[in-house]
């Protein structure tokens, strides 16, 4: 429980609006985006308490991701992808509190080191990064496979490269290599061009980034994980979420509307989309019971063969 409480100033949007026109040139001065004030004064949602796993949840546009926005940069959390953001947001976020938790000996948390905050973006971009990667590696290897020579030389490996000036190091450095009776063809080619990285489905992708990214001892701001998996590897990062935070030190705060997720045990969801904002059950969400309807609709279906 490194964060226990986050208080947004929706209270004080109004001074800060003023402020920032001023800033602009005046009490006429003019704003272009006043983002994020009005989305949760509006329904008068000031403050969070966390638990192990919080859940924000709500439709497009209830404001679960700006929220987890405002927390990861009020904490300083590390990230990636960038954001929407405005003028008004780093003033918002700097009138933001938070108050941390407290450990078994009563001394008040830090944010560990490490702390982040991930988004589909940074997952998105990890597979194309890997693809581009595979790619560039893919079109390379031909090239490496033409420069290689056996220790017998062949056009450009046949004479002795001569170290005349830094210029010729890389040249002598592949003909030392090439030349190496511990270093095989498919050796030489792997330590010159590279290794490509193994990629699965989008989902085993997706899953494998995440199991490489979340660290012991950590907060973590997620922003809607479930993208790209499956319902199968949603269970997947589910099981994984859900011993991290009971037994490796680790807490969530997650933006999303997956029911897989929802359902984690121990979790307190907040409803973005009711005014008031409440702490809701997930099988009270809009969300969950749209699914169950349907399947509720189509049962017979699934127990034809019963």
């Amino acid at each position: 429980m490194y964060l226990d409480k986050f208080i947004l100033p929706i209270d004080e949007e109004s001074s800060l609006i003023q402020q920032r026109m001023v800033e602009n040139g005046g009490k006429f001065g003019y704003i272009d985006n006043t983002y994020p004030c009005g989305i949760f004064s509006k329904s008068q949602f000031s403050e969070l308490s966390f638990s192990k796993i919080t859940i924000l949840y709500g439709g497009n546009g209830s404001g679960k991701s700006t929220l987890l926005n405002l927390i990861a940069n009020r904490l300083e959390l590390n990230r990636i992808a960038p954001f929407n953001s405005s003028e008004m947001f780093d003033l918002y976020v700097e009138h933001c509190k938070f108050e941390l938790g407290f450990d078994d000996e009563g001394f008040k948390y830090r944010i560990p080191n490490g702390s982040r905050i991930i988004t589909s973006d940074d997952v998105f971009d990890y597979m194309l990064t890997v693809r581009t990667n595979n790619e560039e590696i893919a079109d390379s290897t031909e090239d490496i496979r033409l420069e290689w020579g056996d220790r017998n030389g062949n056009l450009k490996y046949g004479k002795t490269v001569k170290m005349n000036s830094m210029d010729d190091y890389e040249a002598l450095r592949l003909q030392v290599l090439s030349r190496k009776k511990s270093v095989s063809r498919r050796e030489f080619i792997r330590r010159v061009a590279g290794t490509e990285v193994k990629l699965n489905s989008n989902g085993e992708t997706a899953l494998s980034y995440f199991n490489s990214k979340l660290k012991n001892d950590t907060l973590y701001c997620l922003d809607e994980p479930e993208n790209s998996l499956s319902p199968k590897m949603q269970l997947e990062l589910v099981k994984m979420l859900e011993q991290m935070a009971h037994y490796c030190g680790c807490q969530f705060i997650i933006a999303t509307h997956s029911p897989f997720l929802l359902a984690m045990e121990f979790t307190k969801i907040y409803d973005l989309d009711t005014n008031p904002v409440d702490i809701k059950q997930w099988w009270e969400l809009e969300n969950t019971k749209v699914y169950f309807d349907f399947f509720n609709k189509h049962n017979r279906l699934f127990l034809a063969d019963k």
